[in-house]
C-alpha cells in the first residue's frame, strides 16, 4: 500500500460523491419548474443510496471480479466476499478502490435523471436505475476497466480502447440511455417554462467542476504527476468550453446566458473525461473549445430538429461530449482508431438494445409516466407530498 496514493483517492472518492450530492442535484433541480425541484433532488438522492447497496451486492463483482469470460467479472466478490482491510488493488486498499468506483456507479444512472424529469414515475426511476446499473453499466466497466474484452489484447487487438475516466463507460452509456427513455416517455405537456432557479444551476455546475477533479484526477489511482496533469487538463477544457459556448450563444442570439455558460462547462468536462489521462493542456484547450460549440449544436439538433424532449439535454451534452472526447484520443495519436470507434459502436449498440428492453420490462411492472393531472400539478406535491417553496411562511 502506498500512503500518498491512498490519501489522494480517499479525497477523490469524496469529490466524486460530491458531484452527485449535491452538485448534480442542484444543477438539474434549478433547471426544472419550481413544482418539480424536490422530485429531482429525490431522484438523485435515492439513486445514490440504491446504487451504493447494489454496487456492494453485485455491481463491483460484475465489474471487477476475477471472471475470465471477458464479458463480466462473475460473482466471486459479491458483497465484497474475500475483501478485507488488508486486501490490495494495485497500491490502494481494495476497499478504497471499491468505494471510489462506487461513486462512479452512483453518478452514471443519476445523469440519466435529466432526460425524464417532470413526468416520470418514481417507481420506474428506482427499478430501472437498479437493473440498468447491473446489466448495462457494470458489464461495460468490466469490458474497458476490469480487464475484459475491450482492454489490451482483447477484441480490438494488442492496443485496446483508451477511456481514462469514463467517456464511454459513463457518458456514452448514460447519454444513450437518456435518449432512449426520452423517446419512450414522449414530450412534457409544458416545454416552454424557463429554469426556475438559474442560481441553483450555476452552483450545481460549480460543484460538478470541483468534483470532476476527483473524477478525472482520481482515475490515475495514484498521487503523481499524471494525476496532476489530468486535473489540469480537466480545468482547461471546462474553462474553454464555457467561453466558447457563451461566445457561440452571443453570435447566434445576441446574448450570453448564465445557464448556457455553465452548461458549456459540463460539456467541456464530459469531453475531456476520456482523454484526460492522455493529452496535455493545449490539446485540452482545443477539445474544450470545440466541445462548447459542438454540444450546443447537438442541443439544438435534438431539441428543435429531431423534436426529442431529452429535458435537460443529457445526450447532447454528456453523450455527445463523451463520444467526441473518445474520438479525440485517436485524433491526437493516443489511441488506435479501430479500438476507439469500435468500442463506441459496440457499447452504443449494447446500451441501446438493453435500455430498450429494460424500459419495456420495467414499464410492465410500474408505470413509466405519471398521469396528466400529476404532471400538471407537479411531482413534488403529488408524488412526495412536499413543496420546495412555501410562499406563505
Amino acid at each position: 500500500m502506498n500512503a500518498a496514493d491512498t490519501a489522494w483517492i480517499i479525497v477523490a472518492t469524496a469529490l466524486v460523491l460530491f458531484m452527485t450530492l449535491p452538485g448534480l442535484a442542484l444543477f438539474y433541480g434549478g433547471l426544472v419548474r419550481a413544482r418539480n425541484v424536490l422530485s429531482v433532488f429525490m431522484h438523485c438522492y435515492a439513486i445514490a443510496c440504491l446504487m451504493s447497496i447494489l454496487w456492494l451486492a453485485f455491481g463491483y463483482s460484475i465489474a471487477f471480479g476475477s471472471g475470465t469470460s471477458g464479458f463480466w467479472g462473475g460473482l466471486d466478490k459479491a458483497f465484497l466476499n474475500g475483501v478485507t482491510a488488508d486486501s490490495l488493488s494495485g497500491s490502494l486498499p481494495e476497499i478504497l478502490f471499491f468505494a471510489f468506483q462506487m461513486t462512479f456507479a452512483i453518478i452514471t444512472p443519476a445523469l440519466i435523471v435529466g432526460a425524464y424529469v417532470e413526468r416520470v414515475g418514481f417507481g420506474f426511476v428506482l427499478l430501472f436505475s437498479a437493473l440498468w446499473m447491473l446489466i448495462v453499466y457494470a458489464p461495460v466497466v468490466h469490458w474497458i476497466w476490469g480487464g475484459g474484452m475491450m482492454s489490451d489484447g482483447g477484441i480490438f487487438g494488442e492496443t485496446g480502447v483508451r477511456d481514462f475516466a469514463g467517456g464511454i463507460v459513463v457518458h456514452e452509456t448514460a447519454g444513450l440511455a437518456a435518449l432512449v427513455i426520452a423517446v419512450f416517455l414522449g414530450a412534457r405537456k409544458n416545454q416552454t417554462t424557463p429554469p426556475h432557479n438559474p442560481g441553483f444551476v450555476m452552483i450545481g455546475a460549480a460543484m460538478l467542476w470541483v468534483g470532476w477533479f476527483g473524477f478525472n484526477g482520481g482515475s490515475q489511482l495514484a498521487a503523481d504527476g499524471s494525476a496532476a496533469m489530468a486535473l489540469t487538463v480537466t480545468h482547461i477544457s471546462a474553462a474553454a468550453a464555457s467561453l466558447s459556448w457563451g461566445l457561440w450563444e452571443r453570435v447566434k442570439y445576441g446574448k450570453t446566458s448564465l445557464v448556457g455558460v455553465v452548461t458549456g462547462t459540463i460539456a467541456g468536462l464530459a469531453s475531456i473525461t476520456p482523454a484526460s489521462g492522455f493529452v496535455g493542456p493545449v490539446a485540452a484547450l482545443i477539445i474544450g473549445t470545440i466541445a462548447g460549440i459542438l454540444c450546443q449544436e447537438a442541443v439544438n439538433l435534438i431539441r428543435n430538429k429531431v423534436k426529442i424532449d431529452d429535458t435537460l439535454d443529457v445526450f447532447a451534452v454528456h453523450g455527445v461530449g463523451g463520444i467526441f472526447g473518445t474520438i479525440m484520443i485517436a485524433v491526437f495519436g493516443q489511441g488506435a482508431w479501430v479500438a476507439q470507434l469500435g468500442a463506441l459502436a459496440v457499447v452504443g449498440a449494447y446500451t441501446i438494445v438493453l435500455t430498450v428492453a429494460l424500459v419495456k420490462l420495467v414499464g410492465m411492472i410500474t408505470p413509466l409516466r405519471v398521469d396528466a393531472e400529476t404532471e400538471v400539478n407537479g411531482l413534488d406535491l403529488s408524488v412526495h407530498g412536499e413543496r420546495a417553496y412555501d410562499m406563505s411562511s
